[in-house]
């Protein structure tokens, strides 16, 4: 058997969309770190970009298990002395409704290089409404 080997530049990238309303953080997350890295496809390479697209919609109604809500911590260091800054999953969902989502799929993706190039190709919206209407898109079940 021959190995096919896909330019990143010949791949073909299609446009997905998850509706975040009512389902885990966790599951949401994951799939969408799957369908970025192209794990999904035939021609998948651990050390390429060959993923879709992502658009996560209505991000502020994401459903986080059990006591999550108010147990569950996000970090922040200022870069002064003592200027460690901690939130809850309530006051981060509050005052940034995308902040849970991109955080928990950066945490997903490898780190390097390859991973910033891949966290720029999900958008996350808190609301229904997105701005990437004009591409073809599939909406996806989780």
């Amino acid at each position: 058997m021959k190995t096919i080997f896909v330019n990143e530049r010949d791949a073909v990238r299609n446009w997905y969309v998850i509706d975040a309303t009512g389902k885990p953080l966790g599951r949401v997350a994951a799939k969408a770190a799957a369908m970025l890295r192209g794990k999904n496809k035939v021609t998948y390479t651990p050390n390429q970009e060959m993923g879709d697209f992502v658009v996560i919609i209505n991000a502020d109604k994401v459903a986080v298990t059990g006591a999550k809500a108010t147990d569950k911590m996000y970090y922040h260091h200022t870069g002064y002395v003592g200027g460690l800054k901690s939130f809850t999953f309530e006051k981060k969902i509050e005052r940034h409704p995308e902040a849970p989502l991109m955080l928990a799929i950066k945490g997903m993706l490898p780190k390097g290089p390859l991973g910033r190039t891949l966290l720029k190709n999900v958008k996350v919206y808190a609301g229904a409404d997105h701005p990437h209407s004009a591409q073809n898109h599939q909406p996806l079940e989780i």
